[in-house]
């Protein structure tokens, strides 16, 4: 089956470019021009994987993929960042915000389709080892048994909140929420935020 990439860049003749590129490889591809479209986008259809410029008007680059890393459905979709910022302190931005890869203009195509060919390949492993087979229906809910306060933290979990944002939001210190979330881990027998999700969606649970 193809894959599905979104593309996202105000350049118009790049992204043509690019997207024919991938096109002829053998992927869908669907080019957007701003932050907004692509959101509009990812609401109605699946995207394996995102391209996106930094620099685009109104909300940029930096801020699509901190809306993006929020919520639980684009929570570890491979993104790429291609770009013209090329500076160290934006490559470390942009991976500190969640990027998977980041590739700086002007770049090499063939670089870009092993990065994307790399990224999807990795995406499917992982899913497949820590998602996809794990056997969340070995846990019974109803065995489940979670504090108040535990369960306020797996709901802002769920909804794509970081551990500062939940901190702020029930008003505790991040030690605490950071402890509230090994707790949660223990108790469901995952290990990262994208399997409690997971877990979550699977159960039926937080809904």
């Amino acid at each position: 089956m193809k894959k599905n990439i979104l593309l996202v860049d105000d350049d118009l003749d790049l992204t043509k470019s690019v997207a024919n590129y991938l096109l002829d490889e053998g992927f869908n591809v669907v080019s957007k021009n701003t932050a907004q479209q692509a959101l509009q986008a990812l609401q109605h259809k699946h995207f394996d994987l995102i391209i996106m410029d930094i620099v685009m008007p109104s909300v940029d680059g930096y801020d699509l993929i901190k809306l993006l890393r929020l919520n639980p459905n684009f929570y570890c979709t491979p993104i790429i960042f291609l770009t013209a910022k090329g500076m160290t302190h934006d490559r470390i931005k942009g991976y500190d915000l969640g990027c998977s890869a980041y590739l700086v203009k002007p770049f090499s195509p063939f670089e870009l389709l092993s990065i994307v060919r790399n990224l999807l390949k990795n995406f499917d492993l992982m899913m497949q080892t820590h998602v996809v087979d794990r056997d969340f229906s070995s846990i019974n809910q109803l065995d489940l048994v979670l504090t108040r306060k535990e369960l306020e933290v797996f709901q802002l979990v769920y909804q794509g909140l970081m551990n500062k944002e939940i901190a702020s939001k029930l008003q505790l210190n991040l030690r605490t929420i950071e402890k509230y979330v090994s707790r949660l881990f223990l108790k469901t027998n995952t290990k990262n935020r994208t399997q409690l999700v997971k877990f979550a969606a699977v159960n039926n649970f937080l809904k």
